[in-house]
């Protein structure tokens, strides 16, 4: 575990009587940066939303919003021919820490240790609900449906309204109450967990880890501490399947490759299809991340810094490498093209291109003032096809998350390490055949 770092910057917050309802906000100035942040003294006008209608009762908001001070609130958002790779905006929480983030269709969703799931746009907070119970592990979105997974071992659904966007309806839980009280009155439903204690089948008994959705999106994966990965059916919410994965906690569950599913645990192993081994290596594997859909492509983080990764090729996979952090990865993602991101416990971002079948380092992104906890990816809207861009965020203990445009343009920071594995190396990879 990662104890709590504040940031160097304490935001100033404006007198509540200025805004509507229980949230409060403020502009504040930050530089844009390439490999570094720089802090301006200019800042913005005041945000003031008007409140959104809900169906689940929201927490005071502490969030406050900072932008680059080279430019209005507007133009942040949208900087046209940027060569460069940099923080365009930051979002800080007074109190407590982002743990989930999900990108779609322009809107961004938080989750946090407060229990709410806030919804942004265009770095105003756009809409937001809260649930009962648990903090928010995991997002992932499917058209309208959001998945949240929690710290409580359970999957709440929501649904967003067609008619007002804004609003977002629970609309059931993972496993459903009818599923769960069949199961627990049938004693064959019931698994050993743990020694003298038996739970049934359908129920995560430990804290929620991670959730992926299937390229049809038919199928939500869930990963839990319990070392299981269960299959549900996302149109009924059924539990079809649970596979004790692993012997650790299993930290990380990802979906692609035309039904192949491939989970991480603290065991050490990679494995996909849920029982063959990819990697297995003394240091816990902490974050998985697939280049859907085109899905060429697996990576793996480990708690020693390292990236790994493999190819899909005619004669199976093949384990590489990519070494770019001291600290621990602790989260992934990738783009649809050639790009993947890692964030570490050092407090930096690595952005990495595929260039055929090597990787380089295009930017190591530094700003956050604690470990990086979670990312997000989506492509900005405004870029060509010249130059293509993506809008990353970034979650960390530090109580921010950074939003970053990135270019698959942008120079080389300098060409990675990659190296094949070998026998020698502590560290041993699986090949399929």
């Amino acid at each position: 575990m990662f104890t709590k770092s504040n940031s160097s910057s304490k935001p100033r917050f404006h007198s509540p009587s200025q805004f509507t309802g229980d949230d409060r906000y403020v502009i504040m100035g930050y530089g844009s940066v390439t490999s570094s942040p720089s802090v301006g003294n200019a800042s913005s006008p005041s945000i003031n939303p008007s409140s959104w209608e809900q169906t689940s009762p929201m927490a005071k908001s502490h969030w406050s919003c900072h932008l680059p001070s080279t430019a209005s609130f507007e133009d942040c958002y949208l900087v046209q021919n940027s060569s460069d790779n940099r923080l365009i905006g930051s979002l800080v929480r007074e109190g407590g820490h982002p743990y989930s983030l999900a990108a779609s269709g322009g809107l961004l969703y938080t989750g946090s240790d407060s229990k709410n799931i806030r919804v942004w746009k265009n770095q105003r907070e756009y809409s937001g609900f809260k649930s009962n119970s648990g903090l928010v592990k995991s997002i992932v979105i499917s058209e309208d449906k959001i998945f949240t997974g929690h710290q409580d071992g359970k999957i709440r659904v929501w649904k967003m309204s067609r008619k007002n966007p804004t609003v977002h309806t629970r609309i059931g839980t993972l496993p459903t109450l009818k599923a769960y009280i069949k199961s627990y009155i049938n004693p064959s439903n019931y698994i050993e967990v743990r020694r003298h204690r038996n739970v049934p089948w359908i129920k995560h008994f430990d804290a929620i880890s991670s959730l992926s959705l299937s390229e049809d999106q038919i199928f939500l994966y869930s990963a839990s501490w319990d070392k299981s990965v269960k299959v549900w059916r996302v149109s009924n919410f059924e539990c079809l399947e649970s596979i004790p994965a692993h012997d650790d906690a299993i930290n990380a569950v990802v979906a692609g490759f035309n039904g192949l599913v491939v989970s991480g645990s603290a065991d050490g192993t990679v494995k996909h299809f849920l029982s063959h081994t990819l990697l297995k290596e003394e240091c816990a594997v902490t974050a998985l991340a697939i280049n859907a859909p085109t899905a060429t492509t697996v990576y793996s983080g480990s708690s020693d810094g390292v990236v790994y990764f493999w190819e899909r090729e005619k004669l199976g996979f093949r384990g590489r490498d990519l070494r770019g952090h001291k600290l621990a990865v602790l989260c992934l993602a990738a783009t649809p093209g050639n790009v993947v991101f890692s964030g570490s416990a050092d407090m930096s971002i690595c952005v990495w291109k595929r260039i055929k079948k090597d990787h380089v380092l295009l930017s190591k992104l530094t700003g956050h003032s604690g470990p990086v906890k979670c990312l997000a990816v989506e492509e900005d809207r405004e870029s060509a096809a010249s130059d293509r861009r993506w809008i990353l965020y970034s979650g960390s203990l530090d109580k921010s998350v950074k939003m970053w445009r990135i270019s698959e343009q942008v120079a080389p920071h300098e060409t990675a390490v990659v190296a094949v594995a070998t026998s020698q190396q502590k560290y041993e990879h699986y090949h399929l055949e």
